[in-house]
């Protein structure tokens, strides 16, 4: 599947070579001013940050594991007590 910014790089492409040497030109800024304007307002990230995100994620994760481990561990070792 294609990328946001592949689609708009794409037919950013096609669309120059459309206008070139045309007086359409004012048409393919305004164009390529409108989808920018457009894909801005749809919060959109980064396949970087997606990245970023997921590796954060993983981190998290592990170490949420491990202090479950460790609490289950510490629960165990206290001394079971008789509610009267």
């Amino acid at each position: 599947m294609k990328q946001p910014n592949d689609v708009f790089n794409d037919f950013q492409a096609r669309m120059s070579e459309l206008f070139k040497n045309s007086p359409a030109k004012d048409v393919e800024r305004n164009v390529k001013a409108m989808l920018s304007q457009g894909f801005s307002k749809l919060d959109l990230v980064t396949r970087e940050e997606f990245d970023t995100q997921t590796q954060v994620l993983v981190r998290t994760r592990a170490r949420l594991e491990e202090l479950e481990r460790r609490v289950a561990e510490l629960e165990q070792k206290l001394p079971v007590t008789q509610t009267p």
